[in-house]
């Protein structure tokens, strides 16, 4: 599987519940923090309701 970072870059303060849960499922607790997960279907779906918040990079 390929592997992905994803960077919080805005906060989730002023975010729905369910952006934040989002956020916390990721591993991403406070701005500017960064998780290397790997590029599932679940994670990728996950990634796609908080693309506002983060960014993501491909690992090499």
């Amino acid at each position: 599987m390929k592997k992905i970072k994803v960077t919080q870059i805005k906060s989730g303060i002023d975010r729905s519940e369910r952006q934040k849960k989002t956020l916390k499922a990721l591993g991403l607790n406070k701005l500017n923090a960064s998780r290397e997960v790997e590029a599932t279907p679940q994670i990728l779906g996950m990634l796609n309701k908080v693309n506002h918040l983060v960014k993501v990079e491909e690992v090499k």
